[in-house]
């Protein structure tokens, strides 16, 4: 019997579409700056805000149930808080809401802390020690390492505030305030020992695009125990300083993040604050890019998952450009994940966005619209009605916990404190593919079709291959122990006692390249390219394939998540091939976008003519049936070339059309267009 089951089919042409969710129950009113808590078990509570209709202030506590997809007005006890909106909810210890200041119906802002247990729906309010920062409504807080972190917000005259502090969980006691960026309704989250600001408004009263970071490790502000000194003002000396240059490549891609970089130091102590924060602090602001999504136009919701920051741009108005965006916080380079009319329809407007702590799953609330009576535009509902529920894996998310940031911790044995493996994976990988007269202890025997450079004629054991189809590969020795224990199709054929059992050799009709990076990832955990042993992107390309055939979740949206960072010219075909037959539909519409926006390239590499003829007539004819192909001429009209075709020391324009490949010789001519650090 075969080793490998049937190959998944084709994919569909409609791909994943996420799902509007209908509730029922004590639907709550369309709330205005409440706090929509995401806290598991299906499970999303809503608190405080108010009417938009009647500008009444709550303090309901709102329970969805997305299985029964019925809202519930929450019986409450204890401490129950005033009213209040422009507060935060933040899930802690996994049972507890902890929520932090807003503004009540008198205008005025507060800065109490109430803890709301999910369990007993009770409220208690702890006694606090320490400053206490401002009362403040509109600001942003995230919880790290038992301490909750408070940056900007409003208060009083409208005033918008520009500091940080954090809160001990443990012993309920404040720190000082160290000044950091102006901004409200921006969003926080801590990542790679930083804490990091995006969007939200200025202290001008305009949308920001910066994202701004201050580094929290290192810092005996943050880390130590609290101290209270005098208030000397920190006013640190700067050297005035511009400098611009251009970001080197990042991954295997060879684009840039943006063309340029300008750095700016710059003095964040002034008389208002009588503290510099402890950390450095650096900021970015992003002026054009072919994926940047414009803050000033739409409905955009800001949340991290897997070291990216996601930008939800849904509708705002009858036309208005919306997507699905990500920020890599490793590179600062943009990508656009999805087309909004793939996401959001026309005919809802969302007012709330949660997500889960694994970074999995999103959710945003809203409402249907109507034409308004002039049918000059549209009018919303009264009530929180809808749900729009989005699998984040479906567009290449890892989620939190497949993070390469918080495997990274796990160290090397001694034996192997060089290898670029972490773990166990660095000790197992040197018994990887060992002759058993090696001393390696291999006992099992794996075979795959032959590529053109491992082709190897004689069957192993001098009788004929295994498949007939295809020239079999030259063996590759593995330890049925850990084939048992990683990969669950071999531990059914195993425990079924079928041939390979018996024979103790398994032949996978796959390239060999594709079936010893497979190998090797049951070894070691990993798919990260090593200029030694890591996987190409055909190798990860062909065992997304090989993750479908087998089952294994994991392994495919590792393999997409890479394939979709770094999709390139060289083998955005054979990625669009491979995720077809694996039915990766988003990455197949990604692979297809990126290779008809690349066409001549694209058709000149060695993974465009090594697609089969099926496949070929299938890639011509992803175009729109009224599409062409433009000539130089044209694209110099249009504006996407400058000069004579463009031909010699030519400038792409950032606004062009889909990525371009810079030009080598144009490395010189990088113009002050792409972002600003300070």
């Amino acid at each position: 019997m075969t080793a490998s089951p049937v190959r998944g089919r084709k994919s569909s042409s409609e791909g994943y579409k996420p799902k509007i969710i209908t509730t029922v129950g004590a639907k709550p009113a369309c709330l205005v700056n409440a706090s929509v808590t995401y806290v598991g078990n299906e499970q999303i509570y809503a608190f405080g805000g108010f009417d938009q209709y009647t500008d009444e202030v709550y303090n309901h506590v709102l329970r969805l149930n997305l299985a029964s997809q019925k809202w519930n007005l929450v019986d409450n006890y204890g401490d129950i808080p005033g009213v209040r909106m422009g507060h935060t909810a933040n899930l802690w210890q996994g049972d507890k809401l902890l929520v932090f200041g807003g503004e009540n119906e008198h205008r005025q802002h507060l800065s109490d802390v109430i803890v709301f247990d999910l369990k007993t729906a009770y409220w208690t309010q702890p006694e606090l020690h320490g400053p206490s920062p401002r009362g403040r409504a509109r600001h942003s807080a995230v919880i790290h390492d038992e301490k909750l972190y408070i940056s900007g917000g409003q208060t009083g005259h409208d005033s918008v505030l520009d500091d940080i502090c954090f809160l001990d969980l443990k012993t309920w006691t404040w720190s000082r305030t160290w000044k950091f960026v102006p901004r409200y309704d921006h969003a926080s989250w801590i990542w790679n020992g930083r804490i990091w600001i995006f969007g939200g408004i200025n202290d001008d009263m305009e949308k920001s695009n910066e994202i701004w970071w201050l580094d929290l490790r290192g810092s005996p502000g943050f880390e130590n125990p609290m101290a209270y000194g005098t208030n000397d003002r920190q006013m640190p000396s700067y050297r005035a300083l511009r400098v611009t240059t251009s970001l080197q490549p990042t991954g295997s891609t060879g684009y840039v993040a943006n063309s340029s970089v300008q750095s700016y130091p710059s003095p964040l102590a002034s008389a208002r604050s009588p503290y510099t924060a402890p950390g450095s602090i650096s900021s970015l602001k992003f002026h054009s890019s072919p994926n940047l999504p414009s803050q000033a136009a739409g409905t955009h919701f800001h949340v991290f998952s897997s070291g990216c920051m996601l930008d939800f741009v849904t509708p705002a108005e009858l036309s208005c450009e919306t997507s699905l965006s990500s920020l890599e916080l490793d590179t600062l380079r943009w990508q656009k994940l999805a087309d909004g009319k793939d996401l959001f329809s026309s005919n809802f407007r969302w007012h709330y966005c949660t997500m889960n702590a694994e970074g999995t799953h999103a959710w945003l609330l809203g409402s249907p619209v109507e034409p308004s009576a002039d049918g000059n535009g549209v009018t919303g509902s009264e009530y929180l009605s809808d749900v729009l529920a989005i699998d984040l894996r479906k567009y290449g998310i890892l989620g939190n916990d497949l993070a390469t940031d918080s495997r990274s911790k796990i160290p090397s044995s001694d034996a192997n404190v060089s290898s670029h493996l972490t773990g166990i994976g660095a000790d197992l990988s040197q018994t990887f593919d060992q002759p058993p007269e090696s001393g390696s202890g291999a006992d099992f025997i794996i075979t795959a079709d032959a590529d053109d450079a491992d082709y190897d004629a004689s069957p192993i054991d001098g009788k004929n291959s295994p498949s007939t189809l295809a020239p079999i590969s030259k063996p590759i020795h593995v330890h049925k122990l850990i084939l048992h224990a990683r990969w669950p199709h071999f531990a059914r054929l195993w425990s079924a006692q079928m041939s390979e059992f018996h024979s103790k050799k398994m032949h996978i009709p796959e390239p060999y390249s594709a079936v010893r990076a497979f190998l090797f990832y049951l070894y070691t955990d990993s798919i990260a390219p090593n200029p030694q042993n890591g996987p190409n992107l055909n190798d990860v390309a062909g065992m997304l394939v090989m993750a479908n055939i087998y089952d294994m979740p994991r392994l495919r949206l590792l393999c997409v998540n890479r394939l979709g960072k770094e999709l390139d010219v060289e083998h955005a075909a054979v990625i669009w091939e491979r995720a077809g037959t694996a039915t990766e539909d988003w990455l197949k519409k990604r692979a297809s976008a990126f290779c008809l926006q690349n066409w001549g390239r694209i058709v000149r590499t060695a993974g465009f003519k090594s697609l089969s003829h099926a496949s070929l007539l299938e890639l011509c004819a992803e175009p729109d049936p009224e599409a062409r192909v433009l000539g130089g001429e044209e694209l110099e009209v249009i504006g996407i070339l400058k000069g004579p075709f463009a031909n010699n020391n030519r400038k792409r324009s950032l606004g062009s059309v889909g990525p371009i490949q810079p030009d080598e010789d144009a490395e010189d001519e990088v113009e002050d267009d792409g972002m600003d650090v300070n």
